[in-house]
């Protein structure tokens, strides 16, 4: 307006200086349902070398909420053995946060799938591979390269936009469902609080079975 001589210059330049509407509340952001959890991990193909890899990461993302950087830094011999189950212990997380991530029965085949065909004993667990499907390389330098993957298979089926942190939330969500505690999910994700969590999860209304139907009320 003020180009078209329609407002002073001063008041425009004032209205620009102005500042939007602070927005309050907490983005629910986005995350998986069982269903399209199952279908984006299998969505890579298992008789390719680069598809075992991809299969280990998505099952690591979405089964126990690793973090991008978390996963291009695992190392072969970070993952042990813990009261008779695999775990990634002492896994020095955001704000270098330890915690201990465990590590369920099926992502373990997978990643042992990957690494006994791409025969990595030690060092990185994670390792590009080329368009020859060979391994190119002893890590992955930039963790991007885990972004570029959730996308490529997220449009490769359904699920269109998807982005690694929507995993971590996913795994979040997916571990309530189970019924899995709030202090255990906290300390699986690693969140410096509990508030963390609750923010993750959010609350969901149940309608099946309604918080208003045990009332207890006599009704004639």
């Amino acid at each position: 307006m003020a180009d078209n001589g329609l407002i002073d210059p001063g008041i425009a330049s004032a209205i620009e200086r102005t500042k939007g509407v602070k927005q309050e509340g907490v983005r629910a952001g986005n995350w998986l349902l069982k269903e399209q959890a199952n279908e984006l991990l299998n969505a890579p193909d298992p008789s390719t070398l680069k598809g075992k890899r991809d299969r280990a990461i998505l099952a690591l993302l979405i089964s126990c909420g690793l973090r991008r950087a978390e996963l291009v830094g695992l190392e072969v011999d970070t993952i042990q053995q813990r009261e008779v189950r695999w775990v990634i212990p002492d896994l020095v997380g955001k704000g270098n946060r330890l915690r201990t991530v465990t590590i369920p029965a099926a992502v373990k085949v997978r990643i042992d799938t990957w690494t006994r065909s791409a025969k990595i004993s030690e060092g990185k667990v994670f390792r590009p591979v080329n368009k020859g499907d060979r391994v190119a390389g002893e890590f992955i330098a930039d963790e991007k390269a885990i972004w570029q993957l959730v996308v490529h298979y997220a449009r490769a089926t359904s699920l269109a936009k998807l982005a690694p942190h929507d995993l971590r939330r996913s795994c979040a969500k997916l571990c309530r469902k189970a019924g899995g505690e709030l202090e255990q999910i906290q300390l699986l994700l690693g969140h410096a609080s509990i508030q963390t969590t609750e923010r993750y999860l959010g609350t969901e209304q149940n309608l099946s079975v309604a918080v208003n139907d045990g009332l207890g009320l006599e009704m004639e």
